[in-house]
Order: structure tokens, then sequence, then C-alpha cells
């Protein structure tokens, strides 16, 4: 606990009303919405000198864990390289830089390298660097690239000539990054941003040679619950425009050898119809929740006749596998699945003869195909990863079903640190009863040697939202948790596709509150068992998953010793009702539209702002950054300030804001870690651990 008393701020009262379908609700930090105001940044910055204050006992420790956490990766580090095109391509880092070097080499690994872009040089200058969305010419002499100096994922994207070395002068403001070459080596399309909402709804084509200005416009998507992409199918055949919201997608098609011609719908966008495809020979195939696949299946269709009434099943719908994504390859047709919660990759030859599943023995690890953009090949590669098992990248040849490590994370430590071992760690998964009887499954790792005495310091993380799966990943910086004691739990809740779509479906919009429960009820049952205690037992969610924080410490406060919400979307209701805020209008179908007055009620039932009371709370840190455009600064700042005023103990609430960052926090190799060792120390400090 902190060793001198230190006040914290107090934000200002200035009652808001807000009013909706003859309901009134006030706000009386509603001033807060607005950061180029002045008083605003005070304040920000009085929070950010009070959790500075109030943790200075703990700033050497944090220094400590940082050094540790950095102690185990290895500096001068590489990514697998990948073959694309004539060349292998590689991202790499320098020991003691912060950033990626992208790099290629042609034919062969022991080939000049070619650096196409040192991050470490680009970052120069910024508090915020991100490059994303490379994307090289067929003819492998034009790069473009997205770069974001102020981490509100507003990119502008140039181009390279990666034999000059020149990058071009042209600029093109306000993208999402991403873009994709057509056949001719001179077109580029991509896809731009509303300026206020960040919608992406345009889609436009560039001309080597020409000025932004004289750029084209393909398409404008009008339907503001509607973004927009594009990429070029792995045939290399189509270019394809991607239509996308929560319930329903839509595609366009041209030929990437004629990119002035007019696109052609794939098939029309049916409300509740979703699908993706993927072109191979004469046929398209599709993954869809056609005929009430609730768990999607795989269709087939020829290329000239691509309207649903020419779709036929290749793999019918199951009940309880969920189809996730598919592989195409010359001779092989590689099916991502999931079944009882664990990932099966499923290998299909073409023939229709001898297929087969790649055999995973644990029940806590995670399994999925990574870059594969060679399509006459028959080695597949794949990911393999588990709460105590570092990340391997594996070539896996599907003919002779041998497979090659190519390589396992490295996990590297001090001179004066026991080396890892992952055989010093039990992982394990069991399952919590919900209230209304689903059964839902918690992973866990832990050091060996753990005792259910009902005093070990745990972390339960949750997220349940968007049918996001909370896969169960490897992460070395976790280590100086469990070496320390702790379990680290997750609670796979409805709101997440980790049971399979229905399990999303079932915590979503009016059925929101399974994802609150499930969590209370996971928290509950590890407490039942003797995992922990009360006083033990912390929360760490973001994003969504800081809603969820907010949504636990109003209904069950008592659960908790501490809770992390980083990102955290808690003013639900007044942020459904702004449609100028970023993905606002898209989210409708996730959360309900608050202009329906039965979705407003609802969402006000358990939005975290509007209901925080006079009552006890547990320890909180809580992170944001005052440039985020997924979750507004101001709704954790917000949250805080009404804390505050209402919570009637003394534990501790600490708003951090990055005032350089947005949603993805501080950008660099390390300075993330700092984030994340203030995160662990909180927790540290609460639990007496000194070092």
């Amino acid at each position: 606990m902190p060793e001198t008393i230190v006040l914290p701020p107090n934000a200002s009262i200035i009652p808001h009303s807000l009013e909706k379908h003859g309901h009134i609700r006030t706000d009386n930090y509603y001033w807060l919405n607005n950061r180029e105001n002045p008083e605003v940044v005070d304040y920000l910055n009085q929070e950010n000198e009070y959790y500075q204050q109030s943790t200075a006992h703990t700033k050497d420790f944090q220094k400590e864990l940082f050094e540790e956490m950095k102690a185990r990766i290895k500096e001068d580090d590489e990514s697998v390289p990948y073959f694309y095109n004539g060349y292998y391509y590689i991202t790499r880092f320098e020991k003691g830089k912060d950033y990626p070097i992208h790099s290629r080499k042609k034919g062969n690994l022991q080939a000049k390298e070619e650096i196409l872009f040192d991050c470490n040089e680009m970052a120069q200058g910024h508090a915020y660097f991100n490059l994303s969305g490379l994307s090289i010419s067929e003819d492998n002499i034009w790069a473009s690239f997205g770069v974001d100096t102020v981490s509100r994922r507003q990119y502008t994207i140039q181009i390279k000539n990666l034999i000059t070395g020149e990058i071009l002068p042209v600029k093109l403001e306000n993208t999402t990054g991403g873009a994709t070459w057509a056949s001719d080596n001179k077109t580029l399309f991509y896809s731009r941003k509303d300026e206020v909402t960040l919608r992406a709804d345009k889609i436009y084509k560039h001309k080597v040679g020409t000025t932004a200005e004289d750029d084209t416009l393909v398409y404008f998507e009008k339907d503001d619950t509607f973004d927009v992409s594009v990429y070029k199918s792995k045939s290399k055949k189509y270019i394809i425009i991607n239509f996308s919201s929560t319930l329903t997608t839509e595609y366009q098609t041209v030929l990437s050898e004629t990119p002035d011609a007019k696109f052609k719908v794939f098939q029309k966008r049916t409300r509740g119809l979703e699908y993706s495809m993927s072109h191979y020979g004469d046929h398209f195939y599709i993954v869809t929740n056609k005929d009430k696949a609730t768990n999607f299946k795989l269709m087939k269709t020829p290329e000239a006749q691509t309207s649903k009434e020419n779709w036929v099943d290749v793999i019918a719908h199951r009940e309880d596998v969920l189809l996730e994504d598919i592989d195409i390859f010359k001779d092989y047709l590689v099916v991502s699945e999931r079944a009882d919660g664990l990932n099966k990759i499923r290998i299909i030859p073409w023939g229709g003869e001898g297929e087969y599943y790649l055999p995973f023995e644990s029940e806590t690890y995670m399994a999925y195909t990574t870059t594969n953009l060679d399509f006459d090949t028959p080695i597949l590669r794949y990911g393999y990863q588990s709460l105590a098992t570092p990340t391997s990248v594996i070539d896996f040849d599907m003919q002779t079903k041998q497979k090659t490590i190519l390589k396992e994370q490295e996990v590297l430590s001090r001179d004066f640190d026991s080396k890892f071992d992952k055989n010093n760690y039990q992982e394990e998964r069991i399952w919590s009863t919900a209230t209304d009887g689903a059964k839902v499954p918690i992973s866990m790792v832990y050091r060996k040697g753990m005792k259910k005495e009902g005093a070990n310091p745990t972390l339960l993380y949750g997220y349940g939202s968007y049918g996001v799966t909370m896969d169960c990943h490897f992460s070395s910086v976790r280590l100086s948790l469990l070496d320390r004691g702790f379990i680290f739990a997750i609670a796979h809740i409805r709101g997440g596709e980790d049971l399979g779509r229905p399990w999303y479906e079932n915590g979503k919009l009016l059925k929101k509150k399974n994802t609150f429960t499930d969590f209370i009820d996971c928290s509950k049952f590890l407490i039942s068992e003797k995992y922990t205690s009360p006083s033990h037992l912390y929360a760490e969610g973001g994003s969504a998953g800081g809603l969820l924080m907010g949504a636990i410490v109003n209904i069950s406060p008592e659960l908790y010793h501490g809770v992390i919400a980083q990102v955290p979307f808690v003013d639900v209701v007044t942020t459904m009702l702004d449609e100028t805020i970023p993905l606002t209008t898209g989210e409708y179908d996730e959360w309900g539209n608050p202009n329906v007055k039965k979705y407003y009620d609802y969402m006000l039932s358990y939005s975290p702002y509007d209901n925080v009371t006079a009552q006890n709370y547990p320890n909180m840190y809580i992170a944001t950054g005052l440039h985020d455009s997924q979750v507004q600064y101001w709704e954790p700042v917000k949250w805080v300030a009404k804390l505050r005023v209402l919570k009637t103990d003394n534990n501790q609430l600490y708003l951090d804001t990055n005032m350089d960052a947005g949603h993805g926090g501080a950008s660099g190799r390390y300075e993330a870690i700092k984030e994340i060792a203030k995160e662990y120390s909180f927790l540290l400090d609460l639990e007496g651990i000194k070092r």
C-alpha cells in the first residue's frame, strides 16, 4: 500500500441532461468529452500525477519487472522466412532497438539481404509509430505501405520503388493502411476512412505516377453499418472488395489483369447471410451460414455462376463443430475447425481419399494456419502454442505427414535467473456451471506444486464479445506472475465463439448479461474449488473486456481484491447513441440500437458508467489512451470521476492515461512491456510481493 497519503483529484461536476424515450439521464462529467479542452487535459495530467505519486514506492519494482521481462525476449530475433513470388520475406529485430526491420532475399536464404523498411529509422521523432499493410506488386518492383504516427489507426499509404529505393512523393491520406496491387503492376486499390467516424467506407484506385487527387473512387458504401476492404485472391486471379457488417457480408470481384473493368457482385447482401469465399480452379469455395448453418458450412459454386442459388454443399453443417476458415492449395483443402472449444486442423486431398486431422493432445493449446501464400505446394505452415509451451512455427508436409519445427520461441533468462523449463508449469482445463446451467470452460496455468488451499493469487482474464475466441496463447512476460505464485486463468465466457457460434449468439444483444454472469460464476467456482479466495482473486479485461470489468465490479465487487481494466468500453448508452463516434453504427448488431426502447432499457441496465453506485469497490487500475479511436478516452475518465465520488471504500483507484497513444497502447517492442510492468506491479503490490 502507498507509504504516504496522496489525495486524488476530483473532476468538476457540471450536470448535463441526456434525454431518450422520455427518460432523462444526468451526466455530471459529460464535459470531459473534449480532448481539445485545456481543463480536460489538466484533469488527465492530475490523475496521472496522482497515479505516479501513489505508486512511487513500486517504481523500482516496476523497473525490475521490466528488465526481467525484457531479458526473456531474444533481442536479435527474426521471423521464420516465408516464400512468395520468388523472394523470401523476413521480419527481424536488432538488439536494443524497438521496431522491426522488414527485408527480403531473392531465390534462397543465402542471397544478399535487401532491406525494405527499417522502422527504427522511420520512427525517429515520433512518440508513436506503426507500419502496416506491406504489399508487393507481382513484378516485385513496388511496395505500398501504411504509416500511423498518432495511434488513431488513420494510416498514410506511400509507395516505394524497391529497385531504386525511392519513396514516391504521393501520400494517400486517411486510409486503413492496407492496399493490393493489380496484375498490371501499376494499379493500387485501397480503402479510405470517413474523417469523423473513421469507418472504412470508400475503395479508391491509384495509378503509379499520378497524384492522390487523380485517384478514382471505385465504390462508396452508404450504409453506415458496413465497412469495406479490398484484397487479392490467393490464386492472384481476382481483386476482391469485401463489404461487412456484424451479421451480413457481400463481395464484388474483378479480374486482376483488367483492373479498370467494372466490379461484379458475387452474391448481393442479404441481411443475416454471412459468407467468405476463396478461388480455386474454376470454382469459388464459400464458408457460409446459408440455410441456417449456425456453425457455418463449406459450399462451392462455378466461377461464372456465383449467386447463392448455385451454391452446393462440400462440408455440411454440424451442430457440434464450428467451421472457422479454409486454406486452399493446389492438391489439398485445409479446414480450420473448432470442437469442444479446441482448435482442429483437417487435411482433405482434392482427390477425395485419405482425409485426416493433425494430432493435438493438450486441452489448453491453440493451433492455427499461418502464412500460406504459395498455392502449388504440399507444405502447410501452422503455429502451435499453449499456456506453458512457447510458440512454434511448423512446416507440415501434407503428403508425407512429416512435420518440421522451423522455430520455437526462445525464452531467455538473466544469468542469475533459473532457465525457463515448460515442465515446471501445470496446465489445466476445468468447467464451471453458469447460473442457467451452461458449462463454461476455464483454462489455467500455474507452477507445479500449487496447493488448493484458497490462498493462491489468481488472475482471471475475460473478454466475451464480438464472437472473439480467447485461445490459450503463451506469454513469456506472464512468467513474472507465475513464478511468484500466481495462477493465470482464462474464462471462456459467452459472447465469444469459444464453443461455437451459439456461444456467441447467447452473449450479445438482449442476452449480453450472460457474459457478465458467466465470468462471475467462473470466479465463484475458482473460489469454491479453493484455487483462490476473494482476498486473492483479480480480474482483467480490455476494450469490450473492460466493459466486462465494469459490469462485474458493479454486480459482485466482493469477489475481487483487484481489477485491471484496459481501454474499457464503459459508457455504453451514451456512446451507442452518438453516431459520430467511430464504430458506433456498425455495432448495433452486437449491442443493440438504443434508439429502439427495448435495447435502450436493456443497455442502461448494465452500462457500467450508468450503474456506479454507493458501495465498496475492489482496488482498480484503469488504463486508456488519449487518441484511442476504438474506445474514446472519456469513457474510462468519466467512469473514474464518478467512482471517486460514489465508492465507499479506501481502496486504490488509479487512472493512467497515455497522452501519446491510442487503443493498442504504446508502440515499440519494449514500451509495451513497460505498460505490462505497471499492471503486474499493481497486482503484486496488493499481494505484498515486493520482489
